[in-house]
């Protein structure tokens, strides 16, 4: 039978509930349980696609080609297992799933209403991934109390009666407010959380308390007392220098144990996080530093660029160096000048974007990194811009660009794939999700991916190489390194006079992990720490 966790919010959003359940995950799955995570939603956009990074951050792509909330990305890197489209559930899609049905008859005529008939779907989307599982985590988005997730809330109060009370855990994620002018915490917005979860008829079984002081004995037990839980129940989550502590500082407060006993799950010994804490001490004690600019148009926004930032702190452990990375905005080159913003870094990585603004700032990076001899790294739209450089000012392209920023230049480099000219969607009508990327010999890539001869990579994009230009580029110098072999489509770019300069059409930061670095990812940065070296 499998066992549920469900993970609820208090207070306020951004407590790290997402957090809590990757560590969750990673607890369980160390103790050599088969676990998977569930994201729940209640926002009424289908999939997180077509949503804006200023509001919501990045989207995160799952092999599959789901576009899905960021938190399945830190589920992902905790776990290290791949997640699919049913991983990431969405208001929008279970009301779509419901009236889909109503539509074909499938209720027989029957009142569709919010109970049974959303709540019951809920459900079905959580029995459907805990097939085969020992433990399901299921994150409810947003915080107890908001309007939109009270089916989300109600589907999970009736889970415990739909599997057995003995087979659910109720974890709920709150807030320890510090109040400056006090000197004190307050536990008052715990209780009141905890008691508008109660009102709907969840008693939570286990309190994390988000804060940034440690709480006093007394103040746990004022919790325990107002929110009818043990005092074994009630733990801290205390602000960490990085997210990968917590799953140890949860562990040393004996959080899977005690999960495991209230599930009825004894196992014998703990959860083994030796490579964990191996990779967390190597963290602590780089020697080089390396500086690494962010060239975006939403950097900004701590969250937009977030697998992109865990992906180079990644590689910069395993390589031994301090990293910093340096936010510029596009908009900002194109004002001031590559040189002026971009002078004295050890290192360029363009992510990818879409649409037109700032774009020419872009250019201009990865033309900076081209002549000044920087290290580079293009990703999706950061390969398409270090393409459109070289066509302009190395194989003589007058007016290169993408048709996406410019239908009417005379040299599209960069067009339109042909299976995306019939779509009129924007939601899933991308070229998403894994795909095969055979390499050429003597390439950069292929040697960082240890001599492999394909690989798979997760994409995002519409727009690609435009393959009558080619021969022209290659014989200007830049080597195609990487295709889709089933629509040779140019997956990976690369110029063999530089010291590290690469361009992928794909997403590398998706598959990066805490203890398996993603391969472009570290040899980008050791040729970052290798640039800093003979400055």
């Amino acid at each position: 039978m499998t066992k549920f966790i469900f993970v609820t919010g208090g207070v306020v959003s951004s407590l790290g509930k997402g957090i809590t359940a990757a560590s969750l995950g990673t607890l369980m799955k160390r103790r050599g349980l088969n676990v998977s995570i569930i994201k729940m939603d209640p926002y009424l956009n289908v999939d997180a696609g077509t949503m804006n990074p200023f509001q919501h951050g990045e989207v995160f792509v799952t092999d599959d080609g789901a576009e899905t909330d960021l938190d399945l990305g830190h589920y992902e890197r905790f776990i290290d297992e791949g997640l699919s489209y049913h991983n990431s559930v969405t208001a929008g899609k279970i009301y779509s799933q419901v009236i889909s049905k109503e539509r074909a008859g499938r209720y027989n005529g029957g009142t569709v209403q919010v109970i049974p008939h959303v709540t019951n779907e809920i459900q079905e989307s959580i029995l459907r991934v805990a097939k085969g599982r020992d433990i399901l985590i299921a994150e409810i988005g947003g915080t107890v109390g908001d309007i939109e997730g009270l089916p989300f809330l109600e589907a999970i109060r009736q889970m415990s009666i739909r599997v057995g009370r003995e087979n659910v855990l109720y974890c709920h994620v709150t807030l320890i407010p510090y109040i400056g002018a006090a000197g004190e915490l307050k536990t008052k917005p715990t209780q009141h959380s905890v008691n508008e979860l109660r009102r709907i008829g969840i008693q939570p079984d286990i309190i994390i308390c988000r804060s940034q002081f440690s709480m006093r004995g007394d103040m746990m037990d004022k919790i325990a007392l107002f929110c009818s839980v043990s005092g074994e129940s009630i733990f801290e989550a205390l602000d960490e220098e990085t997210i990968y502590r917590v799953p140890i500082s949860l562990q040393r407060q004996n959080l899977d144990a005690l999960v495991l006993r209230k599930l009825g799950m004894e196992h014998d010994g703990t959860a083994e996080m030796g490579d964990w804490l191996k990779f967390l001490e190597l963290g602590e004690c780089p020697k080089e530093e390396v500086e690494i600019a962010l060239v975006g148009k939403y950097t900004s926004i701590k969250d937009a660029y977030l697998s992109v930032n865990e992906a180079l702190s990644h590689a910069a452990i395993h390589c031994g160096a301090k990293l910093r990375i340096r936010p510029i905005e596009t908009e900002e080159v194109e004002r001031l000048g590559a040189e002026q913003v971009l002078s004295g870094v050890h290192g360029i990585l363009v992510p990818g974007g879409f649409g037109s603004r700032g774009v020419e700032g872009k250019i201009a990076s990865a033309g900076y990194a081209r002549e000044k001899r920087i290290p580079y790294f293009g990703l999706c739209l950061g390969m398409q811009v270090a393409v459109i450089d070289f066509a302009r000012n190395i194989a003589h392209l007058a007016s290169a660009n993408s048709s996406e920023m410019d239908p009417g230049t005379p040299n599209p480099v960069i067009h339109l794939m042909e299976d995306q000219k019939k779509e009129e969607n924007l939601g899933g009508s991308m070229r998403l999700g894994a795909y095969p990327c055979r390499l050429a010999e003597g390439s950069r890539a292929k040697r960082a991916y240890g001599g492999r001869a394909e690989v798979m990579e997760r994409h995002r994009h519409r727009f690609e190489l435009n393959n009558d230009y080619r021969a022209r580029l290659e014989s200007a110098g830049m080597r195609i390194t990487g295709v889709y072999p089933e629509k040779d489509l140019v997956e990976i770019v690369e110029l063999e006079d530089h010291p590290w300069f690469v361009g992928v059409q794909f997403h590398p930061e998706f598959l990066s992990r805490p203890l398996r670095p993603h391969p472009l990812f570290r040899d980008f940065v050791l040729a970052a720490k290798n640039f800093a070296a003979l400055r």
